[in-house]
């Protein structure tokens, strides 16, 4: 009973000869062409680096055209935190977190722009100026925090510490600024609801 099974299948394959109908398999390319044209995919026009160009373009054109509509004047008096990726202190240009990667240069790219947004979308309310300068002290500060991760970036090397650190850096600015939008429409809301009150 000790018979090899390759020998029983070969011989099983030689007695047995499975034969297709005549035309099945031009048949079956037919309906295969029906249900599947050959027209090759057609590929997405806009890829992803094209739409965060787009974004950003959205972006900037947006923010010159709040600029100019509101007098293209900026006061002397006023403080403004302009998000910069060179560092005013040194003359040298360095590394920045952009530099180091597509990925990161896509991150910092995405802040900044929004940071930026933010700041130019800003009411000039001189009630509202007290708040409005406080959170601009704050934001100068993670300004120069920034600065000294950037420099401290280009002395030391990328290291996740230091990369991370500069990522937070931008995300909690942003954060502040749209806590600080908040908190205005939150006042302004306050001060129409106090004068439709005081109206009836």
């Amino acid at each position: 009973m000790a018979r090899d099974l390759r020998k029983l299948f070969e011989k099983e394959r030689e007695q047995k000869r499975f034969k297709m109908k005549e035309g099945h398999e031009d048949r079956f390319f037919a309906k295969l062409d029906k249900e599947m044209p050959n027209d090759p995919p057609k590929k997405k026009v806009f890829s992803l680096w094209m739409q965060i160009a787009a974004s950003v373009v959205v972006a900037v054109g947006l923010s010159f055209y709040y600029f100019d509509s509101n007098g293209g004047g900026v006061d002397p008096d006023e403080k403004v935190t302009i998000v910069d990726r060179n560092n005013p202190n040194s003359g040298v240009q360095g590394i920045s977190l952009g530099d180091l990667s597509p990925d990161l240069k896509m991150v910092e790219t995405y802040y900044t722009t929004n940071i930026n947004l933010q700041l130019s979308e800003l009411a000039d309310d001189p009630g509202n100026k007290e708040l409005v300068d406080s959170y601009m002290d704050r934001l100068a500060e993670l300004n120069q925090e920034y600065h000294r991760l950037n420099k401290e970036l280009n002395e030391l090397g990328p290291n996740d510490q230091t990369i991370n650190a500069l990522i937070n850096n931008l995300q909690l600015r942003l954060q502040l600024l749209q806590k600080l939008k908040s908190k205005l429409n939150q006042l302004k809301s306050s001060k129409n609801e106090q004068e439709s009150s005081n109206i009836v």
